[in-house]
């Protein structure tokens, strides 16, 4: 039997040995291919894949990953436990060089993450959760991080707002829809400040992990593997990522991987 630190620290090591290819092929001139749902590809993409896919294999645990072959339903509904992989996570960022991009790793058990690994290359600071506590390390590739020291790096978020008259809100001020818009116009009646807080890909959940953001609004389709590391972060916390539709927690492992719409605070 794995013991949960054990696979927390192999998630660890997949997403700091893809970090590093990801890193000479951003530092490259790199082609960008698009996939059937217009999404761009990489070869970074398809490097990390490959490099977690081979750590993660040695757990014998299943994975589902965005750049893995298709697996049925029928398959996927039999697993208790797999790993949700996301090998590169804001590929749009990852091009425009921006620096906003991140591997995510996440730990599924009853189709619920419990245990999620967010690294940001550019940055080298890699979030971790075990379940319980939140871990942030920063310069992680020259960390020794092992079952001992792990400990280490656990940090005390303040989810505590320092201005309680303002929330932070995690929104586009250039690309705001319709529902996000409207869904801030309630805040404003119920507080005296907004202030919108911009970050890319899986660096949001991070913020709202960390305390540095309150909210985050998600009216636009995601896929299951773009929040569930995350998700698993806030959940150390005392955070958690809810429905629109029925306020109930979000689920994963469902028939259409697509999530609906979520409130993340």
């Amino acid at each position: 039997m794995n013991s949960r630190v054990t696979l927390l620290l192999t998630a660890i090591r997949a997403a700091l040995k893809a970090s590093v290819d990801i890193l000479k092929i951003y530092n490259s001139a790199f082609a960008v291919e698009m996939k059937e749902d217009k999404s761009p590809l990489t070869a970074a993409d398809k490097a990390s894949h490959t490099i977690i896919s081979k750590e993660l294999e040695a757990s014998g645990i299943p994975i589902l990953s965005e750049e893995g072959q298709f697996i049925s339903y029928h398959t996927r509904n039999e697993w208790s436990q797999f790993w949700m992989v996301d090998p590169l996570d804001g590929t749009k960022e990852f091009i425009r060089r921006n620096g906003e991009f991140t591997i995510n790793i996440a730990f599924m058990e009853q189709n619920l993450p419990t245990m999620g690994v967010i690294h940001i290359p550019v940055k080298d600071v890699l979030y971790a959760s075990d379940g319980a506590s939140l871990f942030r390390i920063e310069n992680a590739s020259t960390q020794n991080i092992t079952v001992n020291t792990l400990q280490n790096f656990h940090i005390h978020p303040t989810l505590q707002k320092v201005n309680a008259e303002t929330v932070r809100v995690l929104a586009s001020r250039s690309h705001m829809s319709v529902e996000t818009s409207d869904f801030v116009k309630s805040l404003e009646k119920q507080y005296s400040g907004i202030e919108l807080v911009s970050a890319g890909s899986a660096l949001k959940f991070c913020l709202l992990a960390e305390g540095n953001a309150d909210v985050y609004p998600r009216f636009a389709p995601t896929m299951e593997w773009d929040t569930a590391a995350g998700h698993a972060l806030l959940k150390s916390v005392g955070r958690n990522i809810l429905l629109v539709t029925s306020g109930l927690e979000m689920t994963y492992n469902k028939p259409s991987l697509v999530n609906d719409w979520f409130i993340a605070k």
